[in-house]
């Protein structure tokens, strides 16, 4: 089993998702967060189920959907899965967004 791993930049995105949501229901943020954080625990067992992100070419790096967000993830020697970010699926992937 790997180890995921959450980088500051994903922490720091995690939580302007809900601070943005709480705004109209802090139920439906609630329930977003444990929707991004229960997919990524699939990563522990199954650390090649997202795809090649596109923008990116970098086979290492790859991301799941997860509603309206993607999940960057990098495989590391597949002992360690760094998240790098969860991205607004409406906003432009940038690379510096995921370093």
């Amino acid at each position: 089993m790997v180890k995921i791993i959450w980088s500051n930049r994903s922490l720091t995105d995690l939580q302007a998702i809900g601070d943005y949501i709480s705004k109209n229901s802090v139920q439906y943020a609630r329930l977003t967060l444990e929707r991004i954080i229960g997919t990524a625990v699939i990563l522990e067992t199954h650390p090649l189920i997202g795809r090649k992100t596109p923008e990116i070419n970098d086979p290492s790096v790859r991301e799941l959907i997860i509603g309206s967000y993607r999940l960057i993830y990098k495989v590391a020697k597949r002992q360690n899965i760094y998240v790098l970010t969860v991205h607004h699926s409406s906003r432009l992937l940038r690379k510096r967004s995921i370093q």
